[in-house]
């Protein structure tokens, strides 16, 4: 068994519990524990666990707008402009307000849904709320004045924020909706990008924005059978008001008589099954992994604090929480959430073991034993409410911090005191199929009214998969063939063969918990390239073979520092569902760190003012 010294004389059961209250003396049998948690998941099929939702097809209906009403009326645009955004969320909101800031409106923007939002437009779902605070997540709240309601604001005000600054910044005059890219080719002579539509577009730019959502294409489980069941079903991203009742804020009445399935108990998981578990007559939870379930403690916001931040304070209040809770730098944070806790509790950890200048041993020790404490104290937390003593067990993470994104509730283990609540773990006896009727596992189906898929979006194919969509180059070059085994970029932003088109995300960028924070430095970054190219007549840029070819040496260098830990952790997004060698999935291949160094440099390189890697046709 575990060694554990108590560091007080009694456990704590408090289900508030913030401060692990055993040091952990046998790392040995965490290891132990932890690998054979993770081998039940193994083997994988990496990206294949799930299956892509296709813009046609027997799935496609998984793909159907539930928000919109009737379809695009707009005739077919033949449109020259010098930019063309593909994206209509936070990244392509931030690239259009960037480019208008400088003065920049000749831009269209394009999206497949019906409004701006991106992630908060599709995900709607009971329950959602951001996981980051709100005042670093949401964009440019000293540029608008908005104060957002609480800590941790619901989908629906951050869906109506993003309303709010497309408003502001004239984003709506400037954008095409319900339109789909089908393809792309570059016209050499007029080094103009030809985008076309499944509306029939034609737009001719001169540099194109692509930020293909990485939340925006649902996948579901790998599961025969999911078109042949008989009753209802969506996917959490596309949710069905109309046959649930309520809405995002839960209300779900329509469910009182319903027998209710949701499989998948991650980030989104962790939100929705309170709301179903509230009204569903029954739900039978599908889970293959836990969720690490840290308390919540959302609240309103002070107005008074609130108004006396000075200016400055929301670029700063993000780096500081990005360079803390994401790089443990030692840099003062006064965000005091989950996520700083947890980082505060290593860095005090390190020091502990090795004063202000730990050795490398010192450091990866302390992280290690911090990281397990972390985690009974969580686990005990599981103890501390779940009053079922199978359900408890079935609820406890056994991994380390970070290989899943953790979550945050305080609602969601309380959900399994219900009687009508049941948890199926899938890790050793995975779903076999899905029939007209329910669900089948090992010998045993289980009959149901309605499937909620929780399963994510699709994440660890390639760019081109994730996108939809393919690129002809200059000299023909097929960018879905370049991609193929893995992306291949400068600094996350071109690609040789590729002039003018920009792809930003999680494309050989770096890792941060605040999405919104890195999609503002690369909205920043690539308006600085645009700009200076227009002011300075410069047709078309793309990457030297050198640069490009540097720049993945770094970025594989940086995975392979990464290796151990990715095979340590239980599959699922972060390492490629187990799959770490295969490099379509830029979270496993392609991601730089520490987040802040990555900032940096990308702002050392536009001071420098030199376009430094880049080739240029003038």
């Amino acid at each position: 068994m575990m060694t554990l010294t108590d560091t007080t004389t009694t456990t704590t059961r408090d289900p508030h519990l913030w401060v692990p209250q055993r040091k952990v003396d046998d790392l040995e049998w965490f290891r132990r524990k932890y690998a054979e948690e993770r081998d039940k998941r193994l083997p994988n099929t990496g990206a294949d666990t799930y299956q892509a939702v296709g813009f046609d097809g027997d799935l496609a209906a998984f793909d159907a707008d539930p928000h919109a009403t009737g379809t695009r009326t707009a005739p077919p645009c033949t449109a020259e402009v010098d930019v063309l955004i593909i994206g209509a969320g936070f990244m392509g909101m931030s690239a259009g307000i960037e480019l208008t800031k400088r003065g920049r409106t000749d831009f269209l923007i394009l999206d497949v849904a019906a409004d701006f939002g991106g992630t908060w437009y599709w995900n709607r779902y009971p329950g959602v709320r951001c996981d980051v605070e709100s005042y670093v997540y949401l964009p440019y709240l000293e540029d608008t004045g908005y104060i957002p309601t609480e800590r941790y604001v619901r989908g629906s005000e951050i869906f109506a924020y993003c309303q709010s600054l497309a408003k502001q910044f004239d984003l709506y005059e400037r954008a095409l909706f319900q339109t789909r890219v089908t393809g792309m080719e570059w016209d050499e002579a007029a080094a103009r990008w030809i985008v076309r539509t499944d509306a029939g577009d034609a737009v001719r730019a001169r540099f194109v924005s692509t930020q293909s959502g990485t939340f925006s294409r649902p996948q579901l489980p790998g599961i025969p059978g999911i078109e042949t069941f008989a009753g209802h079903s969506f996917h959490t991203s596309r949710w069905d008001y109309d046959y649930t009742g309520g809405d995002i804020t839960g209300n779900l009445e329509k469910l009182r008589d319903k027998r209710v399935a949701i499989i998948g108990t991650g980030a989104t998981g962790v939100q929705a099954i309170p709301q179903l578990a509230e009204y569903a007559q029954s739900l039978v939870v599908f889970q293959r992994t836990p969720t690490q379930i840290a308390p919540r403690e959302n609240a309103p916001t002070d107005l008074e604090w609130f108004r006396s931040l000075p200016e400055g304070w929301h670029q700063a209040r993000r780096a500081t929480f990005d360079k803390c809770a994401m790089d443990r730098a030692t840099a003062d944070c006064e965000v005091d959430d989950g996520w700083i806790k947890f980082a505060k509790y290593q860095l005090g950890a390190i020091f502990e073991a090795g004063g202000a200048e730990p050795t490398l041993e010192q450091l990866m020790d302390a992280m290690e034993r911090s990281d397990y404490e972390w985690n009974e104290m969580l686990r005990d937390r599981v103890d501390a409410i779940v009053e079922d003593p199978e359900k408890a067990e079935k609820l406890k993470s056994y991994y380390r911090t970070m290989c899943k994104r953790p979550g945050f509730s305080d609602d969601f283990l309380p959900a399994f005191n219900r009687d009508s609540v049941t948890i199926v773990d899938t890790s050793e006896t995975p779903i076999d199929r899905i029939t007209e009727r329910g669900i089948v596992v090992g010998d045993h189906e289980y009959e149901v009214d309605l499937i909620v898929f929780a399963t994510g979006f699709q994440i660890g194919r390639t760019w081109t998969d994730r996108a939809g969509y393919d690129v002809v180059g200059r000299d023909g070059r097929i960018l879905s063939e370049k991609f193929a085994t893995g992306t291949s970029t400068y600094h996350g932003f071109l690609s040789e063969d590729f002039p003018n088109l920009f792809f930003l995300g999680f494309v050989q960028s770096t890792a941060v918990s605040n999405i919104a924070n890195l999609i503002d430095h690369q909205a920043r970054h690539m308006v600085y390239m645009i700009d200076k190219c227009l002011t300075e007549q410069i047709k078309a840029i793309q990457p030297t073979s050198e640069a490009e070819a540097g720049w993945n040496e770094t970025i594989a260098g940086h995975a392979e520092m990464r290796r151990d830990w990715n095979r340590t952790c239980t599959p699922g997004q972060y390492n490629n569902e187990g799959r770490i060698d295969d490099k379509r999935s830029t979270l496993v291949a392609g991601l730089y760190g520490p987040g802040y160094e990555y900032f940096d440099m990308l702002q050392q390189w536009r001071e420098d003012d030199r376009f430094d890697g880049l080739a240029l046709t003038r």
